[in-house]
């Protein structure tokens, strides 16, 4: 590579922009797909974190209430002790402080009761969530498949085209000096139609429409060094010459046509 002229040079990069532009193609048929594949993924997943949250808010929700029941169960016999405890009081304080006792059990049965009924209502709620919560992962999880199969029928017909064009990239990528390469593909990342290598057509920059000066025009045709498109950055590999203007083309010089001689007529 380092005894390469720069025509040489830049054959090789129009090259590598012809297959990397030919790669872009492929990724256009594609269009949205890998994109809405992914996000539709991402959605799912996310449905499901949601699922695991709901479920495990209602069996705490189940447990609460599992546990308000036997805080009745447990009050209950609290009053019944008391109440048999009342019988057997030997004044009127202790006979109070039992019936005091009572009360706070009877109250503890009344907040378990309303804890209960909270409960069952936030119970059938969770349960309503979940049930959307499910028939959303199984809508999106039919559309996402839909949209894998759509992906997949078009990778099948573009595989072995893309494959092969790898293939290409790999050895035209080979013929290209490390930094003239670097340079390249930076500058295609950053373009949005990655078109880093160009023509000059009807006078302007492929990719860009910018107009390139004719000294600048009659440089890249020479094919002495490489010429930068100083706005853009792209590398201006060759000139399409047909369809310059007449005033832009090159003069060919022409021949001079000797005049008619005129002879003198005989009188």
């Amino acid at each position: 590579m380092e005894n390469q002229s720069v025509a040489q040079k830049l054959e090789a990069l129009v090259k590598l922009q012809s297959i990397d532009s030919n790669l872009d193609e492929l990724k256009k048929l594609r269009g949205d797909l890998p994109d809405e594949v992914q996000d539709l993924e991402d959605e799912i997943e996310g449905y499901k974190t949601r699922l695991t949250r709901h479920e495990a808010e209602l069996k705490e929700i189940e447990e609460n209430n599992k546990k308000h029941k036997e805080g009745i169960k447990e009050a209950e016999k609290l009053i019944k002790k008391y109440t048999e405890q009342q019988k057997n009081v030997r004044n009127n304080r202790e006979f109070d402080a039992i019936t005091k006792e009572i009360e706070l059990q009877e109250l503890e049965i009344q907040i378990c009761e309303k804890r209960i009924k909270e409960g069952k209502e936030s119970i059938v709620q969770k349960k309503e969530e979940i049930e959307k919560t499910n028939t959303l992962i199984k809508e999106r999880g039919e559309h996402l498949d839909n949209k894998k199969k759509e992906l997949n029928d078009i990778l099948a017909e573009s595989q072995e085209e893309e494959k092969r064009l790898l293939s290409e990239r790999e050895k035209a990528s080979k013929k290209i000096e490390d930094k003239l390469l670097k340079y390249y593909e930076r500058l295609r990342g950053s373009l949005s139609n990655g078109l880093a290598v160009v023509r000059v057509v009807r006078g302007a920059a492929e990719g860009c429409n910018i107009v390139i000066p004719p000294q600048k025009i009659a440089e890249i045709r020479e094919k002495k060094k490489i010429v930068i498109d100083e706005h853009s950055g792209r590398i201006l590999a060759d000139v399409d010459m047909d369809s310059l203007d007449e005033g832009d083309k090159p003069k060919t010089a022409k021949t001079a046509t000797p005049a008619p001689s005129r002879r003198k007529k005989v009188e």
